[in-house]
């Protein structure tokens, strides 16, 4: 049971003492550990909280402890931390002639007596750490803790990093009193509980702490009744968002476990990475009062966030629309959610239209080339909202494919400068011979030519580059017209790794390609199915062929979809 959940300072520690038992591993930080540890709490510079007395501070991960009594602590996870804080105090101390210095807490591994050889270091004391190897480790790290303060030089102010390391560094403060702590041990160390931002968080809802013990017992008992409700809905929660198509809706990144986190890092509006609990240290000032209405007005905007976002998620339009913009990265979900929060739907709804067109400002499609940075955004958008037209059809983009696949824009004919070097010459062209049409007057010569290369053994690089360039003019139209090969109406929407496969293919090979990944089940974005299955051309295609009107009939169906999201006169 957890019996205290919070940060305290560096200089808190020194009144305790800390017990290493015999289950756990010895000391193993390494060099480069203690300098990385010591870069950051000097980098770090504090700045005051906007409407708060307070300052930020540098967050430590958790040491998760179990107490004895009488100020003495078993460490069940952290130890490593705790031994280097050690160090680093110890060091510090030596600048103060002896009755002038700290007291610092005591850390005794169980197995080891360490307790006086910590005591002892950079001392005439100091015991030989050659036959022990956690001294051996302990000393090498302190060595490392000793040159990194030596090399500052003389404008280093050390009275500063003291002060910014014993009263401005923090560790969170784990307290369990489960009189198992091996299994406790046990499941931190293998992963089962891991102390996510999530985890901590969780534990100020279910903290004891929140339990006044002067409490009349029908309160104490409402209390209890209502934590038990947040722990079942924090699961339900938990539940809900592991289905991908609602996670990665609102995520670009892949999360086993925790997805609630994502959650409070919206409510704090984190700024990014750096600080691994930057979140949990912001969620926590909403716990200064420690009680019943902190923990339920807390949750109930928890619930609000959620709420909202499961809206988004269960409602089509908004599903697609939302979830395109996210993609496109002009909004944030947190601008999204102020926005959402202040408006009626309707409103809500023209806001997301106007961010639409936003993203697709200064676009002209008789313009748009595949180097253009918004030629993804289009083909994306075109995709979604052809979805969309189909008001009888409950089908959903799939974002969590969408983002966990690399996705390309891919030319829709062969590209005739195309890069040959993962192209195998004789396979490309057996794929490519039973589509040539024979009714050309250059085919018959063209197919022997092939037959001959391949039976030659395909090892003639110059016989393949005339035979490769001569195979795409059969097919494509433009090959040699760049502009028009890295057209907007010569590019679609497709996953790298079917991209990678085709190797600059014929159109005829691509189309046979897309067929059979749509049979066998894969997604296949609904506008890229259209264009390899002739949607756009009148009857009777020429099936083997991106012609010109094909590509001007495409064009004209990207231009009529997206009609509203553009600006002006898009004819060109």
């Amino acid at each position: 049971m957890l019996e205290k959940l919070e940060p305290i300072i560096i200089n808190a520690l020194c009144r305790y003492a800390f017990y290493i038992p015999a289950y756990q591993r010895g000391y193993r930080w390494t060099k480069q550990e203690a300098v990385d540890l010591l870069n950051d709490i000097d980098d770090f510079k504090e700045r005051p909280i906007p409407d708060s007395d307070d300052k930020t501070w540098y967050c430590l991960q958790p040491i998760v402890v179990r107490n004895k009594g009488d100020n003495e602590y078993e460490v069940i996870d952290g130890q490593q931390r705790l031994t280097t804080i050690y160090l680093i105090l110890h060091y510090l101390n030596q600048d103060f002639v002896e009755d002038r210095r700290d007291k610092l807490f005591s850390i005794d591994y169980k197995t080891r007596n360490t307790a006086v050889f910590l005591q002892n270091l950079g001392t005439d004391k100091e015991e030989n750490a050659d036959n022990n190897i956690d001294f051996y480790y302990i000393k090498d790290v302190y060595s490392a803790i000793k040159n990194w303060f030596s090399e500052k030089g003389n404008d280093f102010d050390i009275n500063e990093f003291r002060s910014k390391f014993k009263f401005n560094t923090k560790v969170i403060w784990y307290e369990n009193s489960d009189e198992d702590a091996i299994s406790v041990f046990t499941r931190l160390n293998i992963g089962k509980i891991s102390l996510t931002n999530a985890e901590l968080i969780k534990a100020l809802f279910l903290n004891s702490s929140n339990f006044d013990v002067n409490q009349a017992s029908k309160d104490k008992i409402r209390l209890q009744e209502k934590q038990s409700e947040i722990a079942a809905e924090w699961d339900s929660f938990e539940t809900a968002l592991h289905d991908d198509r609602f996670w990665f809706l609102l995520s670009g990144k892949r999360k086993e476990s925790n997805r609630i986190e994502l959650i409070f890092d919206v409510m704090i509006n984190k700024p990014g990475e750096g600080d691994a609990f930057y979140t949990f240290r912001e969620f926590n000032k909403n716990f200064s009062k420690r009680n019943a209405a902190a923990v339920e007005d807390n949750w109930k905007e928890v619930k609000k966030y959620y709420q909202r976002f499961h809206e988004w998620y269960s409602e089509r339009n908004l599903y697609h629309i939302i979830g395109y913009l996210l993609c496109s990265n002009e909004v944030t979900i947190r601008e999204l959610h102020d926005e959402s929060a202040k408006m009626t739907k309707s409103e809500f709804e023209t806001y997301l239209q106007e961010c639409i067109k936003k993203s697709l400002a200064g676009v002209v499609l008789s313009e748009l080339n595949k180097d253009n940075k918004k030629v993804k955004n289009v083909l994306l958008l075109y995709n979604i909202l052809t979805m969309l037209k189909n008001s009888n059809e409950d089908s959903r983009f799939p974002f969590d494919v969408f983002k966990n696949d690399k996705w390309d824009i891919e030319h829709i004919s062969a590209v005739a400068d195309a890069d040959k070097k993962r192209i195998d010459p004789v396979q490309w062209l057996k794929d490519a011979r039973p589509y040539i049409d024979t009714n050309r007057k250059e085919a018959e010569k063209l197919i022997k030519s092939i037959n001959a290369y391949i039976s030659a053994g395909g090892k003639d690089t110059d016989a393949f580059d005339d035979l490769f360039k001569r195979v795409i003019e059969h097919f494509e139209e433009n090959a040699d017209d760049t502009e028009q090969v890295d057209h907007i109406s010569n590019l679609a929407l497709l996953d790298a790794r079917t991209n990678r496969g085709y190797k600059n293919e014929v159109f005829p090979v691509k189309r046979k390609t897309i067929i059979e990944k749509d049979k066998a089940g894969e997604f296949i974005p609904i506008c890229t199915k259209n264009v390899f299955l002739k949607y756009f051309t009148d009857y009777p295609p020429k099936i083997s062929f991106w012609t010109r009107d094909d590509r001007e009939k495409y064009e004209e169906d990207l231009a009529a979809v997206l009609q509203d999201y553009l600006e002006g006169d898009q004819n060109g």
